[in-house]
């Protein structure tokens, strides 16, 4: 990301010009403060401050004190937003001269806060760095842009220049067609990103009516790939403001229609910059290795992947969204997939996480994957072909609240990201899923009420 300083030059800004200071919550939701250009010194001098609790916050904006411990029961106490001025960039859709910066939540005594999800990422990196390596991150962020009209209806509709009489047109992939029909949209999410120094390659029309796909490019810093992420899921939702649009990141939006990935692209150079993964026209070995590790770590894990009862609904069978934890070459139906495995580009890619993943828990997982696979030699078993499959595969799981209980019992995921944000991500997360248990929905009245 190319941004700019804090001592940029200011005169040909807006009199109302700002700079918002950004923490990254549990959901991937942003939440901050919006402070005055002119007072941007507060900003670096670090005396921004908000509740700890900002980023403990379920994804109804309960505190949840009863489970954290984080908020009343201490008294609610501020953190020190300390800003990454790698982060630093500009406010495309803000008054000239605006910016904005992801910040870092530590404690008043300046230590980094166990509930800020940038900060186990940081930590998951310094494992890497003790090892001489780096990994290089590229995410690829699928979403759907609707009608904005769903708050009065109740439900989403695609934009209705791609729907006639009513349906959709059918099945939109790679159709340019459908990008010509969203150009204006698509065309301000490209400016967006060339003005905020986002690294966004292709644009893609994906299956779903109204549904595409802006991949990354890779960064040889994962914090920075998270970062990037997250800023375009914020340069999506205010590129669709302002064309009359609603964009999101919701997992299964539609029923019958595709449902919204996340994937990952990773590979691993050491301190000459040389990919540690090039088989070099031979076996795999660390790929494979790597890929186990991720593997075995997949149910512990998949609460970060798929963060909301909504996200259970993508992973059918059948579908692109894997179902198995299994791996191949070059195959986009298994859970891990290595399209290259030779040369510099060789990688693995994780097509698990749903697009309503936060960018930065989501890193961890799969970087603390890798990890495993790093420090020992894994097997990941036999690989899934066109041909061949193994027999019976381990599954992940369709259901919201196992995914919690395997994350609130994992030493792996305690290992990662710490016992205590274990205990108040699962447990924020058992209550989001007992909520979701004790709903009756309109669907179960229109089936049950008339038969039973």
């Amino acid at each position: 990301m190319t941004a700019p300083t804090e001592a940029a030059d200011q005169t040909a800004a807006d009199p109302s010009a700002r700079i918002e200071v950004l923490l990254v919550g549990m959901n991937g939701d942003l939440r901050g403060k919006m402070i005055p250009l002119k007072a941007e010194d507060k900003v670096w001098k670090n005396t921004v401050r908000l509740p700890a609790s900002t980023q403990s916050l379920d994804i109804w904006g309960d505190d949840n004190d009863d489970i954290t411990k984080i908020s009343l029961t201490l008294g609610d106490p501020d953190g020190i937003c300390t800003p990454d001025k790698n982060s630093l960039t500009t406010l495309p859709w803000g008054p000239a001269g605006s910016k904005q910066v992801l910040a870092t939540m530590h404690t008043l005594s300046g230590e980094p806060h166990y509930v800020c999800p940038r900060a186990i990422l940081a930590n998951v990196l310094k494992r890497f760095e003790e090892k001489g390596l780096t990994p290089v991150v590229a995410t690829e962020l699928e979403f759907y842009v609707m009608e904005p009209d769903f708050r009065d209806t109740g439900v989403p509709m695609p934009p209705k220049a791609l729907v006639m009489n009513g349906e959709v047109e059918g099945y939109q992939l790679y159709d340019m067609r459908a990008t010509a029909a969203m150009e204006d949209f698509l065309d301000t999410v490209r400016a967006y990103c060339d003005d905020m120094g986002l690294p966004a390659d292709a644009t893609t029309a994906e299956f779903g009516p109204g549904q595409f796909e802006v991949n990354l490019l890779h960064k040889p810093d994962a914090m920075a790939a998270a970062d990037d992420c997250i800023y375009l899921k914020r340069v999506v939702d205010f590129a669709a403001r302002r064309h009359g649009f609603k964009a999101t990141c919701m997992a299964k939006p539609y029923g019958d229609h595709a449902g919204s990935g996340l994937h990952v692209h990773a590979s691993i150079i050491d301190r000459q910059g040389k990919n540690i993964l090039d088989a070099k026209g031979g076996d795999p070995v660390k790929l494979k290795s790597i890929t186990a590790g991720m593997l075995k770590s997949m149910q512990d894990a998949q609460l970060i992947f798929a963060p909301f009862a909504n996200s259970y609904r993508r992973f059918q069978p059948g579908s692109f969204a894997p179902d198995k934890i299994d791996w191949g070459f070059g195959n986009r139906g298994t859970a891990i997939r290595i399209p290259d495995k030779d040369g510099p580009a060789a990688r693995i890619e994780h097509r698990v996480a749903g697009a309503d993943a936060n960018p930065h828990l989501l890193l961890a997982a799969i970087l603390g994957g890798i990890l495993l696979g790093l420090d020992e030699d894994l097997d990941p078993g036999p690989v899934t072909t066109p041909d061949s499959a193994p027999e019976t595969p381990d599954m992940l799981t369709y259901d919201f609240l196992t995914a919690v209980e395997r994350f609130r019992a994992s030493a792996f995921i305690a290992d990662i990201f710490g016992t205590e944000y274990q205990r108040i991500y699962g447990d924020t997360k058992r209550k989001e899923a007992m909520a979701f248990l004790r709903t009756v929905s309109s669907f179960d009245y229109q089936t049950y009420l008339p038969r039973i």
